[in-house]
């Protein structure tokens, strides 16, 4: 199987997961030229913007380990574009998830990272 296809196997596990817990699904595979974003959501108040990370076992690690400072940072620029043009104001509540997919378990991180400015 072609990673592409994996990983949408595993977002698409993850949306189940997510609306399972009460997750209202807004968008997934959100791209832009910058980067994308796997799921954006809605929780309670919050527009949440998650990462999908997937691994076969822990051997290398846990999978939320893989959302490194880089990456976070291209999430957060994204979120910032999503937010624009939805009309979302800095006020907006907003939250950056990691859903850890290793084997059959998933785990959910809320309020995994800070947004990171710039």
């Amino acid at each position: 199987m072609n990673t592409r296809k994996k990983g949408t196997e595993y977002e698409q596990a993850a949306i189940r997961y997510l609306q399972g817990q009460g997750v209202a699904i807004l968008e997934h595979n959100f791209r832009i030229r910058r980067g994308e974003i796997d799921i954006i959501g809605r929780d309670g108040e919050y527009t949440v913007f998650f990462e999908v990370k997937y691994r076969r076992d822990n051997t290398v690690g846990d999978p939320a380990e893989a959302v490194n400072y880089g990456k976070q940072r291209t999430i957060c620029r994204v979120a910032d574009y999503y937010r624009m043009i939805h009309g979302m104001g800095d006020l907006t509540p907003v939250r950056y998830d990691v859903v850890a997919i290793c084997g059959e378990e998933i785990t959910w991180y809320q309020n995994a990272f800070e947004h990171i400015y710039g």
